[in-house]
């Protein structure tokens, strides 16, 4: 079968690693990406939507496809308020993930972060912990949910603090064996490789997936 591929997020550190992995694959036929602006990539397969995201009725209807992507994300610092942020990674996943169940999408995956959890005392965990709950009550056959460690991976802006914990986690990974291997901060573009694997897979039902485990599919060679 033949695919297309939905996504939010394309231009993020994930999102564009996953996209070119799309583009490049015989699995799908078509990615529509829906971006606030024109990301410049050409290619056959792709369908560029440029939109108002707190508009949802006027792209309501081009949410139409097999698998969707989920990979958009913020931090409070870059959105400038906890209001601001929560906009990004709880509002627009849940108006998509709303739209594509209403659409008849069969998957829905999205990139969260280890330790989400809607009962955290940390905003950014809470937040992530919400959308995830939220998921869960949505008419897909399938969702994954993607819990990352520390990314490690060339973004567009700069992050000290991501910079320095990266360094440190990274100096100090060979101690965490057992159930701490899945803090070890982890590349970028094996998250990206394991969102498109698992797509591949059709397991029915809700996941969720620590980043340990998102390591060892991107480096099972089935």
């Amino acid at each position: 079968m033949v695919k297309t591929a939905l996504m939010i997020g394309s231009t993020g550190l994930i999102g564009s690693q996953l996209l070119e992995l799309l583009l490049e694959s015989k699995e799908y036929e078509k990615v529509i990406t829906f971006v606030k602006r024109d990301s410049g990539i050409q290619n056959r397969k792709l369908k560029q939507h440029i939109i108002d995201f707190d508009k949802p009725e006027t792209y309501q209807n081009l949410v139409i496809g097999n698998d969707f992507f989920c990979t958009i994300g913020t931090t409070i610092k870059k959105a400038g308020s906890q209001e601001a942020f929560r906009k990004v990674d709880f509002e627009y996943p849940k108006q998509f993930a709303t739209i594509a169940s209403q659409n008849k999408v069969n998957q829905f995956m999205i990139v969260s972060s280890l330790g989400a959890n809607a009962t955290s005392s940390n905003f950014y965990l809470k937040t992530k912990g919400e959308i995830q709950n939220f998921l869960k009550d949505c008419n897909f056959e399938s969702v994954f949910v993607f819990q990352p460690s520390l990314l490690l991976g060339n973004r567009t802006e700069f992050r000290l603090g991501e910079k320095i914990g990266a360094f440190f986690m990274k100096l100090f990974s060979f101690l965490l064996i057992g159930n701490l291997e899945k803090y070890k901060p982890i590349e970028s573009k094996t998250v990206a490789k394991a969102l498109f694997k698992i797509a591949q897979q059709n397991k029915k039902g809700f996941h969720v997936i620590e980043s340990d485990s998102i390591q060892e599919i991107a480096n099972n060679k089935s």
